[in-house]
């Protein structure tokens, strides 16, 4: 490996990042990226390594300077700790990546990070699980999915979800005025442990709206009883993944949960889409509704008590 360098300029970054970075998935291009970075402002701290092969090695971070740490790029943080999932290294081999993460030379706490594929040997701790629904595996057909629950938990949710029919359901998409009715029941849920607490993370949402709709790739959905919103999801649908990406309940509404994220689950059948990512975060419905976890990784030279796990009760859509 002949270099080792630091790139702290942001243009030099998006062109790396371009070019390094595959775009698989929403969370891969830097528009995404930038939207937050435009918010908080956190130094880069991108180290990259080249070889007379050409690039060996690139590891993205922001100096995330209240926190004394480096976080993975853009470092826009809540209660400490990241939100974008999917990060990834990019390392040819694991003396590469022994080389990146020395030249830190400072304290870093990684997050939701992919297995790092050619330096499998490199030590990676699980960081959350992530939850899938993976409309292929039934065929499209939510009749499929429900044949592996029992009887009887079938006939309860749907039950449940049919009680809300009696109460005047309807369904709005797409308004962007529901991303502030969104922001309203996640605080009035959450209060100060809100994400949207924090102006940085609200308007760096703001601006991911905005960048999805203008792709065509927004989806918003929000559910009304009685002409009062109940639920409010904000979800993005690119290269076959629909990712429910933030959202909103009412407390006055309990079961409501269940009746959006079985509306999300059918329009992807319906659409014939690859996947929904439900994101991270420990919510019993997730299990309960059998999807596929898929977990994500941290590396961290921090002691555990610098970084407890947050409130995970904000992580996606916060349906309980």
């Amino acid at each position: 490996m002949n270099d080792l360098r630091i790139v702290t300029d942001l243009d030099e970054g998006r062109e790396l990042w371009r070019r390094v970075i595959p775009q698989d998935v929403i969370s891969d291009l830097w528009e995404v990226r930038a939207c937050f970075h435009r918010h908080y402002q956190h130094p880069l701290c991108f180290i990259v390594a080249e070889d007379d092969q050409g690039m060996a090695g690139f590891l993205p971070l922001s100096r995330i300077e209240e926190r004394r740490c480096l976080g993975y790029f853009p470092g826009e943080i809540w209660q400490g700790k990241t939100w974008l999932e999917q990060n990834r290294i990019v390392a040819r081999d694991e003396a590469v990546m022994e080389a990146l993460v020395a030249r830190c030379h400072h304290h870093y706490h990684l997050r939701y990070l992919l297995p790092l594929g050619t330096a499998s040997q490199w030590r990676q701790t699980v960081d959350e699980i992530g939850y899938l629904f993976l409309p292929p595996k039934y065929d499209f057909d939510l009749e499929n999915y429900f044949q592996e629950f029992s009887h009887k938990s079938a006939k309860r949710i749907r039950r449940e979800v049919a009680a809300f029919d009696d109460r005047g359901v309807t369904y709005r998409y797409d308004d962007p005025a529901d991303f502030d009715r969104l922001v309203e029941l996640n605080l009035s849920r959450f209060g100060a442990s809100s994400y949207y607490a924090d102006a940085r993370f609200r308007e760096g949402f703001r601006s991911l709206m905005l960048f999805l709709r203008e792709k065509g790739w927004l989806r918003i959905t929000a559910i009304l009883i009685g002409g009062e919103p109940a639920a409010i999801d904000l979800g993005s649908i690119y290269r076959g993944t629909y990712t429910v990406l933030a959202g909103g309940a009412s407390g006055n509404f309990p079961g409501v949960a269940k009746l959006i994220n079985l509306h999300h689950m059918e329009f992807a059948c319906r659409e014939r889409l690859r996947q929904v990512d439900f994101l991270c975060g420990d919510f019993s419905w997730k299990s309960m509704f059998h999807l596929t976890p898929r977990p994500l990784y941290l590396m961290s030279n921090l002691v555990a008590h610098d970084y407890q796990p947050a409130d995970a009760a904000m992580r996606s859509a916060p349906h309980a």
